[in-house]
């Protein structure tokens, strides 16, 4: 039975919803204020510099079977250009890299891991242990923080600054100490030990709303439509049906669904103790920054297109000018550069020429290039509210999709996902509101991707 629903709110859960519903027949109507698609994982054009950028570096793993289904759906997936491996930086330029092999999982980034330059023998003992640990399932959750864990289990600090700190403050963009043991656990046994095809990572080489602002004709091929420059400025329940206040019109539908982050979802819900106590129960999580610094030079820097970079303010470099065409021919001999500061709190304080003057002092320290060359342009982008964080017990935190009204739903990367705040986060949160949705409508259908199933030796500790 086909149902009219509206979504509020057009970031990836909202798009995932809309497009999973609108593909099994259903009539959508998609929400949003801003005047493009994909919330925190979009792009726009920077009135400062006149470039389009994205508000921050997004990245997919292998292991995100909800995202690429999403891409799937959309035909983007040639739009992700894969790497099978990771190269680490240390100030003055020696690098190590970590990459798959055919031998099987989890040893197939064994041979690499063996010769990595920058961790002692020591610290390479150790992380085997840990990750042995980790082989056969992922921990339950506890009050205990990921720091204290690595800790107990035997890490040296060389260690957590060079493994599992780079890894891990990137996938979840908060400091390890304030990181569930669970969510930690998950990173590096499900993207990283499980399968060689787990840990590929993925860069999408056009911008992010051109990735993502696909998704608004596919759903209007399905006879839905998609509402841009129109926020929602609250939704109510009656017996009978969903009512979506947006744009000084009050429109009824079958029933709709909230995509907003968990800190604004209570002002649009009917008032009342239900609101005040979903209100009371998101307040205890909180979100992290992430900021993008973006420089623009006028010659080639490096001739990498990533770089992990270690014991140093700045994480990653994604050089866009190589990764994605259509910056090459702008860029010409050029090379355009896109850092990104995971849990980024020591910058929010700073000035936007302060945060340049910073990046563009590292970038020589990796690239010693950068001195020669002249800065065209720069800007920094700082998403405040990037993430919510993944502290030890915060799961209990989060909510289902269905809520004390029938007619209304949830859906976010904050919701019961089983999975942090990541890309393949919010598009779960998407389909399981989705599911949800279409059970209520007597029309259940499952819209949530299979997990990658374990490979090589980890076929062993299948559940």
């Amino acid at each position: 039975m086909s149902a009219r629903i509206a979504i509020a709110g057009g970031g990836l859960s909202g798009i995932a919803a809309a497009c999973a519903l609108a593909g099994a027949g259903h009539q959508v109507t998609l929400f949003e204020r801003r005047a493009f698609l994909g919330g925190r994982a979009s792009s726009y054009e920077h009135p400062g510099t006149g470039e389009v950028v994205d508000n921050c570096q997004h990245v997919l793993l292998g292991c995100c079977t909800n995202l690429l289904d999403l891409y799937r759906r959309l035909g983007v997936t040639d739009r992700v250009r894969w790497y099978r491996k990771i190269t680490f930086l240390e100030p003055g330029g020696r690098a190590g890299s970590l990459a798959s092999t055919a031998l099987p999982a989890p040893l197939h980034s064994g041979i690499s891991f063996a010769a990595f330059p920058l961790l002692s023998i020591k610290d390479k003992l150790g992380i085997a242990r840990a990750l042995v640990k980790l082989m056969p399932g992922v921990p339950a959750e506890t009050s205990e923080d990921f720091l204290s864990w690595l800790r107990r289990h035997g890490q040296t600090q060389r260690a957590i600054d060079r493994f599992w700190a780079p890894v891990l403050i990137s996938s979840l963009n908060e400091d390890l100490d304030k990181c569930s043991v669970h969510y930690s656990a998950m990173v590096f046994r499900d993207a990283f030990l499980k399968s060689a095809d787990a840990s590929a990572m993925g860069v999408p080489t056009i911008p992010l709303s051109d990735l993502y602002g696909v998704a608004a004709g596919y759903i209007r091929a399905r006879g839905g439509e998609v509402l841009l420059r129109c926020p929602v400025d609250s939704l109510d329940c009656e017996a009978d049906a969903a009512i979506v206040r947006a744009a000084g019109e009050e429109l009824r539908f079958d029933y709709a669904i909230s995509a907003v982050p968990f800190h604004a979802v209570h002002k649009l819900l009917p008032q009342g103790e239900a609101a005040e106590a979903i209100r009371e129960k998101v307040s205890h999580l909180h979100t992290v920054p992430i900021t993008g610094i973006h420089l623009w030079f006028d010659r080639e820097v490096t001739a990498m297109e990533h770089a992990a970079l270690l014991d140093r303010t700045i994480q990653w470099m994604f050089q866009k000018s190589k990764i994605q065409p259509a910056r090459a021919e702008q860029s010409g001999q050029g090379s355009y550069l896109e850092l990104v500061v995971s849990a980024s709190k020591t910058l929010l304080e700073m000035g936007r020429a302060e945060v340049i003057e910073l990046a563009v002092r590292e970038m020589a320290e990796f690239f010693p290039k950068v001195r020669e060359a002249k800065l065209l342009k720069a800007t920094v982008v700082k998403e405040v509210h990037a993430t919510f964080a993944p502290a030890p017990g915060h799961d209990a935190y989060r909510l289902p999709p269905q809520t004390s009204w029938p007619r209304l739903f949830l859906s976010g990367d904050w919701t019961k996902t089983g999975w942090p705040a990541t890309m393949e986060g919010a598009v779960r949160g998407g389909y399981l509101t989705a599911e949800a949705v279409a059970h209520a409508s007597g029309n259940a259908r499952r819209f949530l991707a299979p997990d990658l199933a374990p490979q090589g030796l980890m076929r062993l500790f299948r559940p």
